[in-house]
C-alpha cells in the first residue's frame, strides 16, 4: 500500500536566488518572486507549509511600469486619526524608497496569514546592484 507523502517543515531545504529587476515590469517580476517565496517551483510544494526559497532582488530602482502608472498609481496609508490619510504616487515612492514598491507588490501576492508573513521575511530588496548575501552563494534565477 502506497502512502501519500506530506511535506514537513523539517524536510525543507532552502536555496537563495538573485533576481535583477532592471528593466523588468513590476507586476510580472512580483508574481515570479511570490512564486519562489511560496515554493510553487518545487515538486514538494504544499499550500500549508512554507517550502519556499530566499529571494534577493537587486536594481529595484530600475523597475519598469507600463502606461501612465508612474503618475496615476497612488499608494495610501492611514494613521488611524481623523485626517490621517497619506498618499504618495509611484514616481515619488520610487525616488524616496524604491525597495518598498517591489515589497508592496509581492506582499499583495502572498497569503494574508501567519504563513504569508513568514514567507515575506525571506525577501530582500536592494535599490542598487550590490547585496550583502554573497556568503549564501545565491544562484541567478532564470525565468521558467
Amino acid at each position: 500500500m502506497n502512502k501519500t507523502y506530506v511535506t514537513k517543515k523539517e524536510d525543507v531545504e532552502r536555496e537563495w536566488y538573485v533576481i535583477d529587476a532592471a528593466g523588468q515590469t513590476l507586476g510580472r517580476l512580483a508574481s515570479q518572486v511570490a512564486y519562489i517565496l511560496r515554493g510553487k517551483h518545487k515538486p514538494e510544494y504544499s499550500p500549508a507549509v512554507d517550502v519556499g526559497d530566499h529571494v534577493i532582488v537587486i536594481n529595484a530602482a530600475k523597475i519598469h511600469v507600463t502606461g501612465r502608472k508612474l503618475d496615476q498609481k497612488i499608494y495610501y496609508r492611514y494613521s488611524g486619526y481623523p485626517g490621517g490619510l497619506k498618499e504618495i504616487t509611484l514616481r515619488d515612492l520610487l525616488k524616496k524608497h524604491p525597495t518598498r514598491v517591489i515589497e508592496h507588490a509581492v506582499r499583495g501576492m502572498l497569503p494574508r496569514n501567519r504563513l504569508g508573513r513568514r514567507m515575506f521575511k525571506k525577501l530582500r530588496v536592494y535599490a542598487g546592484p550590490e547585496h550583502p548575501h554573497a556568503a549564501q552563494q545565491p544562484k541567478q534565477w532564470e525565468a521558467r
